[in-house]
C-alpha cells in the first residue's frame, strides 16, 4: 500500500507542474468536438483526484484524439501510462507533449527513463542528461540520477557516472547506497587507471607514486617508501612525490626519518612555492617542536597563501594562543569550525577561548562538539584498522584532537 501511495504522491508533483490546456481546443474546432474534449477532461480530473487512473486513461484518450496539440491531456496521459509500466505507450505521449512545450523537465525525465526500458540507450540517456540539471525536486533527480548512473556503467562510462554520484551525495550526503555506490565507482576507477598505467608507462615515476599510494592503504609503510624513494629518482621534479614520501616518514616516528621528512617538506616547496600544504606541515612540526617563532611564521604563510584551510587556521589559532594571543585566535578558530565542522581540535581550542572569555554556554557548546567528533574520531580508527588503512586525522593533522 505504501509503495502505490509514494506513486500516487510523485505522479501529482508531476500533473501538477504541467499546465491545464483541457479547454484549449483549436479555434477552427467544431462546438460539439470542443464540448466532448470538456467533458473528458473533467471527467479525466475527477479521476485523477480519486487516484483513478484506470479510469481516467480512456478520458485523456479520448481528448489526444479531439485535440492532439491538447498539452495537459497528453503530458498527463504519457505519465499515467509510464507508472502503469506502459513504456511504449508512455513514450509517444511524453515526446509530443514536449514538442508542444520543450522545457517540462519532469516530462523529459520520464521520458528519457521510458526509453531506456525500452532499449533505447542514446536517446533515453540524452533525455536525461538535458532534464537532469534543471530538475529542481530532490525526489526526481534522484531518481534520474541513479537511472544515469546505471546507463552509465552498464557502458563502461565510469567517470561519468562518478559525477553523476558527486551531484547526488550534494543533496543526500549519507545515503548509504550513494556512498557505497561512489566507493565501487572510484575503486574501479582506480582499478582502471592502474592497469592503463601499468600497461603505457610501467617504469614511470607515477606509476611507482601510484603503488606507493596503494601499499599505504594496505599498512605496507616500508614498500610505500622504498617506491616513493624510486619515483623520485626517476622524476625529482614533481613536489608531490616529495610531500607524499614526507608524510610517510615523518609516521615512522623515528629521529632520522621525520628529520628527513623535514628535508622533503622543505623541497616539496622549493619545487611549488604556492604549497600551502606543506607549509602548514612545516608549521605544525615547528610547533610541536616549541619553536613557536617558525610555527607562526610558516602557519601565517599557509593561510595567506589558501585563507579557508581550516587546517592552517587551527593550527595558527593554536600558537597565537602559546603567546597568549587568544583574541587574534578567536576569529581563526570561528572559522575553522564553519569550514570544517568536524574539527574535534577546533572545537576543543575554542571551547577555552570562551571558557576563558567567560562565554559559558558557548564554551559548552563547543566543549559538546569537541567530545562528539573525538568519539567520531576514535570510532572511524578502529574501522580503518580493521580495513588496514591510514588511521583519521583531525584536521590540524594530529590523531590526539585535544593536542
Amino acid at each position: 500500500m505504501r509503495a502505490k501511495e509514494g506513486i500516487a504522491a510523485f505522479l501529482l508533483v508531476l500533473l501538477t507542474a504541467v499546465p491545464s490546456f483541457s479547454q484549449a481546443v483549436s479555434s477552427h474546432a467544431a462546438p460539439s468536438r470542443q464540448a466532448q474534449v470538456k467533458q473528458h477532461s473533467k471527467l479525466a480530473q475527477q479521476y485523477l483526484s480519486e487516484r483513478r487512473p484506470d479510469l481516467a486513461i480512456p478520458e485523456l484518450k479520448a481528448v489526444v484524439t479531439l485535440d492532439p496539440k491538447n498539452l495537459d491531456a497528453r503530458a498527463n496521459l504519457g505519465v499515467l501510462l509510464f507508472f502503469r509500466g506502459e513504456y511504449a505507450d508512455a513514450a509517444p505521449q511524453l515526446r509530443a507533449a514536449l514538442k508542444l512545450q520543450p522545457d517540462l523537465w519532469k516530462i523529459q525525465a520520464l521520458l528519457g527513463m521510458s526509453e531506456l526500458r525500452l532499449g533505447q540507450q542514446s536517446e533515453g540517456r540524452q533525455d536525461l542528461e538535458t532534464a537532469f540539471p534543471n530538475l529542481q525536486e530532490e525526489k526526481i533527480k534522484m531518481q534520474v540520477g541513479n537511472a544515469l548512473i546505471d546507463s552509465y556503467t552498464s557502458t563502461g562510462e565510469l567517470a561519468q557516472a562518478a559525477t553523476i554520484v558527486s551531484a547526488l551525495l550534494k543533496l543526500e550526503p549519507t545515503d548509504t547506497g550513494l556512498l557505497y555506490t561512489a566507493f565501487r565507482l572510484y575503486s574501479d576507477l582506480t582499478d582502471e587507471a592502474i592497469l592503463t598505467m601499468a600497461m603505457t608507462a610501467p617504469d614511470s615515476a607515477h606509476m611507482h607514486q601510484m603503488m606507493a599510494r596503494v601499499l599505504v592503504r594496505e599498512g605496507d609503510s616500508a614498500a610505500a617508501i622504498k617506491n616513493y624513494r624510486e619515483a623520485i629518482r626517476i622524476d625529482p621534479k614533481i613536489s608531490a612525490l616529495h610531500f607524499e614520501l614526507a608524510q610517510l616518514l615523518w609516521a615512522t616516528d623515528t629521529v632520522d626519518g621525520q628529520k628527513e621528512a623535514v628535508a622533503e617538506y622543505r623541497t616539496a616547496l622549493e619545487l611549488d612555492p604556492l604549497d600551502e600544504k606543506a607549509e602548514s606541515e612545516l608549521g605544525r612540526i615547528a610547533a610541536q617542536n616549541g619553536d613557536t617563532k617558525e610555527a607562526l611564521a610558516d602557519y601565517s604563510k599557509a593561510v595567506e597563501m589558501q585563507p579557508d584551510d581550516a587546517v592552517a587556521l587551527t593550527g595558527l589559532a593554536g600558537v597565537l594562543i602559546s603567546q597568549q594571543q587568544q583574541a587574534k585566535a578567536l576569529p581563526l578558530l570561528e572559522r575553522a569550525v564553519q569550514l570544517d565542522p568536524t574539527s574535534a581540535s577546533a572545537h576543543f581550542r575554542l571551547s577555552t577561548l570562551y571558557r576563558n572569555a567567560g562565554r559559558t554556554d558557548d564554551a559548552k557548546r563547543e566543549l559538546a562538539e569537541y567530545l562528539k567528533y573525538k568519539k567520531m574520531q576514535s570510532d572511524l580508527s578502529a574501522i580503518f584498522k580493521e580495513m588496514r588503512l591510514p588511521p583519521a586525522k583531525d584536521q590540524t593533522g594530529d590523531t590526539d584532537a585535544a593536542k
